[in-house]
């Protein structure tokens, strides 16, 4: 048999239904799939470049030990959690690529989702909230718009995974998706041009992390799709790796170009502990241990998925073409880190994000910043791909970038367009890659929730070093004021506020946020049913 033979008959494979496993089956297809004839997918004569993205669920900043903030030079700067938390696969992922010191998505977790496989804000895509189980309505503030965009992704939008299909990408979900409520479009991967899809549903969360409880399949919040799993003492991160790397595997010996949207459910709730890690905190003696030490496994578990993959592409020969996001979908879990009693919800959160404010379902900076890094899965500066996306080796880029970057910069780096009809606002970061400052991109992130949940009605505008943070019905958020106005650059842990005695400020903030709003055509509060929009001092 000769080698275009063994291709297609590999490729055959690849693309077989019995190759993905699942029990469902696909949709109808919506969109043009690649036709294998023994040949590669190229662009500009190359072999596609395989993309990775490596989504970690309520990661914040602080919970690894790769320092990703810095001191008044530039240089990183280390916290208490980075020396607590235990993450060598990212040590060695950030030596080879650059991190981000501020790099911001949405305070909690299917609007950030949405807006990166759509390149839209939630103000514009409107899915503004996590997108609710049934039963959960009950859920709704009085004054939630009531047209916000509750089913999640819907057929009229462009999203990353069919533009890289029909460029002629095998793509693969695996973990979790919760990208579409229960019993609509987007609840299901396979409907959103994902050819493969492992463990991912409308839902948000597992009910178990334990082969032994099979994973809550059959359950409320259950993981299917793992049943080779069920009854071994395999954790859910690891099974969902185990899979991950056949599918990469087939797509190696295929030939066959690969996006691989790895959304894990750690490090969400429930704190589980994975056993394979417990040693490394039998010393722990703070508060709350049970579920910080579960916590730390869940982060140690999920590092090792990172080096796992790290080698896997790395064995198949593939690693120099391989690019990889890593990035959390949210800030920190609140999670017990004061005495039981006491159990604020911010003051718990500003101890897990510290030195940072606020955590997940939060409106200040621990909520919205997330870590973020980018390597190529083994640097190589003649590597045709490397060099047409250069990323630097080991540096912090100080300049903000957002979830809603990466869908241009992947359509870039493949030379696929921005659909005419698909109204972004993302930017590149191609630029930002390589540790350069872009000035073509504005330093600017809307963080947008105008729902009642723990925080209420509630909107941030960061812009540089300034972060504005507005309470539509501030009443409601125990405010006396719709203003909080913060400066990072002096107070990273956002504890001066400066809307009174910078009204100047506050006025062009409050002003740039209204701006965004309308722009994005986005839905408001409402009372007495009126719309709330931003009161301009």
């Amino acid at each position: 048999m000769n080698k275009t033979m063994m291709t297609a008959v590999a490729l055959m494979i690849c693309l077989s239904p019995a190759w993905a496993k699942k029990k469902e089956a696909a949709p109808p297809e919506r969109f043009p799939r690649y036709k294998t004839d023994g040949m590669v997918p190229k662009y500009n004569g190359e072999p596609l470049p395989n993309i990775v993205i490596f989504l970690v669920d309520d990661m914040g900043v602080m919970d690894t030990s790769v320092a990703m903030l810095t001191d008044s030079k530039g240089n990183p700067k280390r916290y208490r959690l980075n020396d607590f938390n235990r993450t060598p696969s990212m040590e060695r992922f950030a030596e080879q690529g650059i991190r981000f010191e501020t790099f911001c998505a949405q305070i909690n977790c299917s609007p950030s989702r949405v807006s990166i496989l759509t390149g839209q804000n939630a103000s514009r895509h409107r899915t503004t909230k996590y997108i609710m189980a049934p039963g959960r309505e009950k859920a709704e503030g009085p004054s939630d718009p009531p047209d916000w965009n509750k089913v999640g992704i819907t057929e009229e939008m462009s999203i990353l995974p069919q533009e890289l299909k029909a460029k002629g990408y095998r793509t693969i979900h695996v973990g979790k998706a919760h990208l579409g409520k229960v019993g609509t479009y987007g609840a299901n991967p396979l409907n959103l041009g994902f050819d493969v899809n492992i463990g991912g549903s409308a839902r948000g969360l597992p009910s178990s992390y334990l082969g032994e409880d099979n994973y809550g399949d059959g359950k409320k919040n259950g993981v299917s799709g793992l049943e080779e799993y069920h009854g071994t003492d395999t954790f859910l991160t690891e099974a969902l790796t185990l899979e991950a790397k056949k599918e990469v595997k087939l797509c190696a010996e295929a030939n066959q170009p690969l996006f691989l949207h790895f959304s894990h459910y750690a490090v969400h709730s429930p704190y589980m502990l994975d056993k394979r890690f417990a040693e490394n905190y039998a010393d722990y003696e703070g508060n709350d241990p049970k579920a910080n030490v579960a916590f730390a496994t869940l982060i140690e578990g999920m590092d090792k998925s990172l080096g796992d993959m790290l080698d896997c592409f790395e064995a198949l020969g593939i690693a120099e073409n391989t690019l990889i996001f890593f990035l959390g979908d949210n800030g920190t879990a609140n999670r017990g880190h004061l005495p039981k009693g006491k159990r604020d919800n911010h003051l718990i959160v500003v101890n897990a994000a510290e030195p940072l404010r606020g955590g997940k379902n939060n409106e200040y900076d621990g909520g919205t910043r997330v870590p973020f890094m980018a390597a190529w899965a083994k640097p190589d500066p003649n590597n045709p791909w490397q060099k047409k996306m250069p990323i630097a080796m080991g540096k912090i880029q100080t300049q903000l970038g957002s979830i809603n970057d990466l869908y241009p910069t992947i359509l870039e780096l493949v030379g696929i367009p921005v659909p005419a009809d698909h109204v972004i606002d993302g930017y590149s970061l191609k630029k930002r890659l390589t540790g350069a400052y872009d000035k073509s991109v504005p330093e600017e992130f809307l963080a947008y929730f105008p729902h009642k949940h723990r925080r209420n009605y509630v909107a941030s505008l960061r812009d540089g070093d300034w972060r504005l943070v507005y309470y539509f019905i501030p009443e409601q958020a125990a405010r006396m004021s719709h203003y909080e106005l913060y400066n990072l650059a002096d107070d990273l842990a956002e504890q001066n506020d400066l809307s009174k005695t910078n009204p100047e400020k506050l006025s062009t903030m409050v002003q740039k946020l209204a701006k965004e709003l309308e722009d994005d055509n986005a839905l408001y509060p409402v009372l007495d049913g009126k719309e709330l929009r931003p009161i301009i001092p």
